[in-house]
């Protein structure tokens, strides 16, 4: 099939099917779920239909031409058709779980509609290759985010949305500025025509605030926690899928991918992951709630894959980039997993659960494959991801932040076995607090589909690897990346 067909199905299947959802549910429930279901799917055979054509030795671009800087450009590369094919499949799981979990609830309607176009927006802004156009798809997530945070509508937790969207929002018009300032230097929005064009320090600060703001990374990273007032199956697609994986994905495609960065704003951004992985991971350890809880976990991994970018080398890259899939498998299942358990439970507080493992099994144990992966636990897949970023930010000359690092992997070891421990093991400690139901058949199996795959992605790391492999060979185009493998 026509690559260029693949490309704008993969981007317009969501975001124009998203507003045919609404139209299939005034018809029936069932068709409605099944239409969400199949556009997720359409979308990620399309983006998975690309990896032959990204596997090519040189990117394909797309170019249809609008004028006002509004250029569509659309790259098919290693790095965009791997993100892509990631975020899709994992969305589409997500999507399925959502079946069973958003049943009980009003807004059914808008709530598929959104992630539907949240999914849209992100394949937009992942093949976007002009920095305008990729703005217009940012903002779109943003929206959606804001609309699926709110869902219950209550004051608190419209006040938590309103929050999520003017934190990401006022980041992104920061970004806009930086944008603008390299635009005003280059007369060009186009990033293929900026390969090795040196940033100054107020743009590259820009641009940092509007990507650190988008994958909550300190000091902009309260907002993720707060948003665990969602559904589950929308945090799960906050953290594992979709929004903070757009700060990560335009980290790489800007800093590693594109512009020549200097030497100093590589170790003040590697030093700004380590810190945003540090703190994180101790409030982690401090919380009870566990939804916030796993929100912690999320940023301090988030800060793993900064480390690995900012290393700017190709092993510290190629270790940021598989952390993304990695990441998203094994925390898509512990989200969805915690959805479970609350639906089961009717409660958050971990310090009043205990003993699930007797009425949870499946959901136990998957949760607990998924831990390991995000721990680093040989053979899963988390295990290469995270010794490879140690080893990206050793071979940078930064041996006392990779230490520092090693240390974060100890406290996430630390409070993931207190989170599983506290929650399966022993006797519930609120009598309360019981597992009436292990949850529909729908959600626990995509819980268990999560961790197989968490599982097997450690096995099979060769296929990632062999297309990061592909994104790594036109990167090295970056002096920035030959700069630092030249020392």
């Amino acid at each position: 099939m026509n690559w260029e067909f693949l490309v704008l199905a993969t981007v317009l299947i969501p975001v124009l099917g998203s507003f045919t959802v609404p139209l299939a549910g005034l018809l029936s429930r069932p068709l409605r779920n099944a239409w969400a279901v199949l556009l997720g799917l359409a979308t990620t055979a399309c983006a998975m239909a690309l990896i032959p054509t990204a596997l090519a030795d040189t990117p394909h671009v797309f170019t249809h031409a609008i004028g006002f800087g509004l250029d569509v450009i659309f790259v098919v590369d290693g790095l965009s058709v791997f993100v892509a094919s990631v975020s899709s499949f994992i969305s589409t799981l997500i999507i399925i779980y959502s079946l069973g979990y958003i049943k009980e609830y009003d807004y059914q309607q808008e709530y598929f509609m959104m992630v539907v176009l949240f999914l849209g927006g992100m394949m937009g802004l992942v093949f976007s290759a002009n920095l305008l156009l990729m703005y217009v798809f940012w903002e779109i997530t943003a929206i959606c985010s804001w609309r699926l945070v709110g869902f219950f509508r209550d004051r608190e937790i419209v006040l938590k949305a309103d929050k999520t969207f003017l934190t990401t929002f006022g980041g992104a018009v920061f970004m806009l500025l930086g944008f603008v300032m390299v635009y005003m230097r280059t007369g060009t929005f186009n990033l293929l025509e900026m390969r090795g064009f040196p940033l100054r320090g107020w743009e590259i600060l820009f641009i940092t605030m509007g990507i650190f703001a988008k994958s909550a990374t300190l000091p902009f990273h309260t907002w993720l926690p707060d948003a665990g007032v969602a559904p589950t199956p929308v945090t799960a697609l906050l953290h594992a899928a979709v929004l903070v994986k757009i700060g990560v994905y335009a980290f790489a495609r800007i800093f590693n991918f594109t512009f020549a960065v200097p030497m100093d704003w590589q170790f003040y951004l590697m030093l700004l992951g380590l810190i945003s992985a540090i703190v994180s991971a101790c409030a982690a350890l401090m919380e009870t709630n566990i939804k916030r809880l796993l929100a912690y976990s999320t940023i301090s991994q988030i800060g793993y894959i900064f480390m690995g970018l900012a290393a700017f080398n190709v092993i510290g890259i190629t270790g940021g980039l598989l952390f993304i899939l990695m990441h998203g498998l094994a925390k898509a299942g512990l989200f969805l997993a915690a959805g479970v358990i609350e639906h089961g439970t009717g409660s958050k507080d971990i310090t009043k659960m205990g003993g699930l493992m007797k009425h949870m099994p499946l959901t136990g144990v998957a949760f607990l494959l998924c831990i390991f992966s995000i721990i680093g636990i040989p053979p899963f897949g988390g295990f290469f991801s995270k010794l490879m970023v140690i080893q990206g930010v050793i071979q940078s000359n930064h041996l006392v932040i990779a230490c520092l690092a090693i240390f974060t992997a100890i406290l996430t070891t630390i409070y993931l076995l207190r989170l599983f421990t506290l929650v399966f093991l022993g006797e519930p400690r609120d009598a309360s607090i019981h597992a009436h139901h292990e949850g529909t058949p729908v959600m626990v199996w995509v819980v268990v589909a999560s961790a197989a795959l968490s599982l097997a992605a450690g096995f099979l790391v060769k296929y990632p690897m062999d297309l990061v492999g592909v994104a790594l060979t036109d990167i090295l185009g970056n002096p920035t990346v030959q700069g630092i493998l030249g020392q």
